[in-house]
C-alpha cells in the first residue's frame, strides 16, 4: 500500500514558512490600537461635548465679534505695528538666546549622570508652573539695579535689564527656555547613543561627537522645541510687565497692547488677539507631523 503523500491530499506543497526547514522568519505585523467597541457611552460623551464647547466657544467668539471690515486699518495703525514688531523681534531673540544655553543643558539633562540631576530637571521646568507675575518678581530680585546679581552688573558694566527691550528678551526667555530644554531632551533620550559611542571609538572627542552626529540626529526636536519657545515667548504678558514695564515702543509687546487696547480700543484689542491666534494655529500646524510621528 502506498503510503500517503506528504502534500496532503490537493497535492500542494507544505507551508515553508511554517514548516521545520530554514528560511526567513515572517516579519511581525504591527498590532492594531484597542478601539472601545461600539459608540462612546452617554456619561463619558456628554462631558467630553461640554468640555470641547468650553475650549472652542471662546474662540469662535472671537472670530464672530472680530472686526473684519476694518481690519487692515487697525493691524495697520502705527501703535499696533509697533508692538507687533517688537514682539516678533524680542520673541526671536529670545529663542535665540533658549537655544544657546538650552540646547546643552537638555544634552546635560539627557546624557550626564550627575548628583541632583532630578532636583536640576525640576529646577528647569519650574518656570512652566510657576505664575508668570512671580517668576517677574523674582527676576527683579536677580537681575534688579538692587538685585543678586543686577548690582554687579550696573557697577561693573553699566548693564541694567529692567524696563529695557533686553529685559523684556531675558523675561520671554525665562519662560519660553522650558519648553525648548523638554522637547529637545525628550528627542535625546529616545536617540541611539550607539551613534555617538561610535564616534568616539574613531578618535571623536565629545564636543565633535555632539556637533557632528547629536545635532542633526536631534535637529528635529530642536526644530520643534524652538518653535514652541517662540510662541510661548510671543504671547507673554505676566513676567514681561513685572519685570520690563509697560513703555510702548520699548517693552509693550503684544499681550500688552492688548491688555491696554481692551480697555479704551475693544476692536483693536480684537484685532491683536486675532494675530496671537494665528500665530498659534500656524505653530500647531507646524509641530503636528511632529506629534504625529512621536505619538
Amino acid at each position: 500500500m502506498t503510503p500517503p503523500s506528504p502534500a496532503g491530499e490537493g497535492g500542494a506543497a507544505p507551508d515553508t514558512l511554517t514548516g521545520p526547514g530554514p528560511g526567513p522568519a515572517p516579519r511581525p505585523r504591527p498590532r492594531p490600537r484597542p478601539r472601545t467597541p461600539g459608540g462612546a457611552p452617554l456619561p463619558l460623551l456628554v462631558p467630553a461635548l461640554l468640555g470641547l464647547a468650553f475650549l472652542v466657544l471662546p474662540l469662535v467668539a472671537l472670530l464672530l465679534r472680530a472686526p473684519w471690515s476694518s481690519m487692515p486699518e487697525l493691524l495697520t495703525s502705527a501703535e499696533v505695528w509697533q508692538a507687533l514688531r517688537l514682539s516678533l523681534v524680542c520673541a526671536t531673540a529670545a529663542t535665540a538666546l533658549s537655544l544657546v544655553v538650552g540646547v546643552p543643558l537638555a544634552w546635560l539633562l539627557a546624557r550626564v549622570e550627575f548628583p541632583g540631576r532630578g532636583l536640576v530637571r525640576a529646577l528647569v521646568t519650574l518656570p512652566l508652573v510657576l505664575p508668570p507675575v512671580v517668576g517677574g518678581v523674582a527676576l527683579l530680585m536677580a537681575l534688579g539695579r538692587n538685585g543678586v546679581v543686577g548690582r554687579w552688573l550696573d557697577d561693573w558694566f553699566g548693564v541694567t535689564l529692567p524696563f529695557t527691550t533686553a529685559g523684556v528678551v531675558v523675561a520671554e526667555a525665562f519662560v519660553a527656555m522650558p519648553f525648548l530644554v523638554i522637547a529637545v531632551e525628550g528627542t535625546l533620550r529616545a536617540a541611539d547613543p550607539r551613534y555617538e559611542e561610535a564616534a568616539a571609538t574613531l578618535g571623536a572627542g565629545r564636543f565633535t561627537a555632539f556637533r557632528r552626529v547629536t545635532l542633526p540626529l536631534v535637529a528635529p526636536g530642536i526644530a520643534a522645541g524652538a518653535v514652541l519657545a517662540w510662541a510661548r515667548a510671543l504671547g507673554e504678558f505676566g513676567a514681561t510687565i513685572t519685570f520690563a514695564g509697560n513703555f510702548p515702543g520699548r517693552t509693550q509687546t503684544m499681550p500688552l497692547s492688548v491688555y491696554l487696547a481692551l480697555q479704551r480700543d475693544p476692536e483693536a484689542a480684537i484685532a491683536l488677539s486675532l494675530v496671537l491666534l494665528a500665530v498659534s494655529v500656524a505653530v500647531l500646524a507646524g509641530l503636528r507631523d511632529r506629534w504625529m510621528t512621536s505619538a
